[in-house]
């Protein structure tokens, strides 16, 4: 599998009164087409900056980004932000989506907005919208559907531009247990299929079972924990009881051979 996402050395800084903050400390991490990661930690770690320099909505302080070979760091503001609407997809802990619009019309959205909108691509949001269960909801607007339903929606906007790189940040926050597994699940697979470099920032381990590494962040920087899937359900077991990361040590460091999705 060919590599879309790539960090190398990257840091992110800010002064405070007290002095230096590294909220991200010199991580390099490599994320390949068709490979879900989840990054993980607790609260302060730096894993939701460490996502918005992945989502070129934050630049770092040094090193460099780079997706399909391009590298963020070099980019002013405006070319940020056509290779972000281009090249990444974004689902968010509230899913956005347009009040006033239908879930068909939310996913289009994202075509629209990058001048892509043609006369296939109708048909092509509709069928990413039932390949998510979502079939007989295309004419529903947001407050017609449960939040199940809107984080699928969000999704499928994530993913209908064919971007490089899509981004997950806390996904299923709002949802209850059964929900959130369903709607990480159906996130996975569309990412092993569709060949995407998927990263999600959790708190839950548990959801880690659909991923195909999990990586871990400490006082800014990014540490292997588990890069196959029998270890992570092993993991999964381990701490059913116990799932929110503020409650559970460094997980010990696990290598073995990663199974292919």
């Amino acid at each position: 599998m060919t590599i879309a996402l790539e960090t190398r050395t990257v840091t992110k800084t800010y002064k405070s009164d007290s002095g230096t903050i590294n909220a991200v400390d010199g991580v390099s991490l490599t994320v390949k087409a068709g490979e879900f990661v989840a990054l993980v930690g607790p609260s302060g770690s730096g894993k939701t900056t460490m996502l918005a320099m992945l989502a070129a909505l934050l630049k770092p302080t040094s090193g460099g980004i780079f997706i399909d070979g391009h590298d963020l760091t070099k980019m002013n503001e405006g070319e940020r932000a056509q290779f972000r609407r281009e090249k990444i997809g974004f689902t968010f802990q509230a899913n956005n989506l347009v009040p006033y619009l239908t879930a068909q019309e939310n996913v289009e959205l994202m075509l629209r907005l990058n001048g892509r909108f043609d006369r296939k691509s109708r048909e092509r949001s509709n069928d990413l919208l039932a390949r998510l269960g979502l079939a007989e909801r295309l004419k529903n607007l947001p407050s017609q559907l449960s939040g199940g339903q809107q984080q699928r929606v969000a999704i499928a906007r994530a993913l209908i531009h064919n971007p490089s790189v899509v981004l997950a940040d806390e996904p299923t926050a709002s949802l209850d247990t059964e929900r959130a597994f369903q709607v990480v699940e159906t996130f996975a697979n569309l990412i092993h299929e569709q060949q995407r470099a998927g990263v999600m920032v959790t708190h839950d381990l548990r959801l880690t079972q659909y991923v195909d590494r999990v990586v871990q962040m400490r006082d800014g920087q990014i540490v292997e924990i588990v890069d196959n899937r029998a270890a992570i359900a092993e993991q999964v077991v381990k701490h059913a009881d116990n799932h929110h990361l503020e409650g559970i040590k460094v997980l010990p460091t696990m290598k073995a051979q990663p199974v292919m999705a």
